[in-house]
């Protein structure tokens, strides 16, 4: 664990912690019977699901906002029916979550990257892509950009999905609840691909996820304390970033080409009218 100075625009700036890059610091598997593994001198972690279970693992720190990255290369093959987890959760009844979910799929046939946002334990704000490349080939970077203004999904730098803090107008935005960084493999052929038709072939089991490179610029939160703290101003973090012309210009390219479902626009599923944030400027 290293610590740096981390700049905020305004009068505020704070100190980040940036978690080294290596799984035995700083993430414990934590269900799966020994079917997640850390390995090669904690720079590598595999989760595996067979017939019997899955396997999960979290970080040891919980963060209050932050910059989490982390390269994942999904199950190859016939992947139908499981389900790659990663996200950042609170604890509690009324949780707050920032999902990526990728839903598996038949050889050949794209995974589907799902997304949501939960506040207070109410998500329903899904959006589901396809991605531009095989995710199980290689490594991807999927990163989770989470501060007082907005969340920002991103795929190897390139944004896919924005919420930003609009609780002026009324709508909820995840900012007290400290969360931790999850991932998980598991079987999800109920929902997960083709809405359950298609089922988890166990002839190809077991399924293995990869993962390196985790990192995590945030403010770490421990003993109802936040290890960020006021210095001297400045401006350029991710606690004060936003998309750029060039970074909106990528947004609206993956939701005009990749975009395979957005809640904003299912106007049967909300009759009375789309929530408050599908209509914001």
């Amino acid at each position: 664990m290293r610590t740096s100075l981390l700049l905020l625009s305004g009068l505020i700036s704070f100190v980040m912690v940036a978690s080294a890059a290596n799984f035995n610091q700083d993430i414990d598997v934590t269900w799966g019977d020994g079917r997640g593994k850390i390995l090669e001198n904690g720079n590598l972690l595999t989760l595996t699901l067979d017939k019997f279970s899955g396997s999960g693992f979290q970080s040891k720190n919980q963060y209050l906002f932050g910059k989490i990255d982390m390269n994942i290369k999904l199950v190859p093959g016939n992947s139908a029916g499981t389900v790659t987890t990663y996200y950042l959760r609170s604890e509690g009844s009324t949780w707050d979550e920032i999902d990526f979910e990728f839903l598996g799929n038949l050889s050949g046939d794209p995974y589907i990257v799902h997304t949501n946002v939960y506040t207070q334990g109410k998500g329903d704000k899904e959006q589901q892509f396809y991605l531009w490349f095989d995710p199980t080939k290689d490594f991807h970077t999927y990163s989770l950009l989470w501060n007082p203004q907005r969340i920002i999904f991103s795929v190897d730098g390139t944004p896919i999905r924005e919420f930003k803090n609009l609780e002026s107008t009324g709508v909820a935005f995840p900012k007290s609840q400290p969360m931790r960084v999850y991932s998980s493999l598991w079987n999800a052929d109920d929902w997960a691909t083709r809405g359950g038709l298609v089922k988890t072939d166990w002839s190809k089991a077991p399924f293995t996820a990869a993962y390196r490179n985790y990192k995590a610029d945030a403010c770490v939160w421990s003993s109802g304390k936040s290890s960020c703290s006021s210095t001297s101003p400045s401006q350029n973090s991710w606690l004060s970033q936003e998309l750029d012309i060039t970074s909106q210009e990528k947004l609206k390219w993956v939701q005009k080409n990749y975009m395979i479902y957005n809640y904003c626009t299912d106007t049967k599923r909300f009759p009375q009218g789309l929530p408050k944030e599908c209509t914001a400027p």
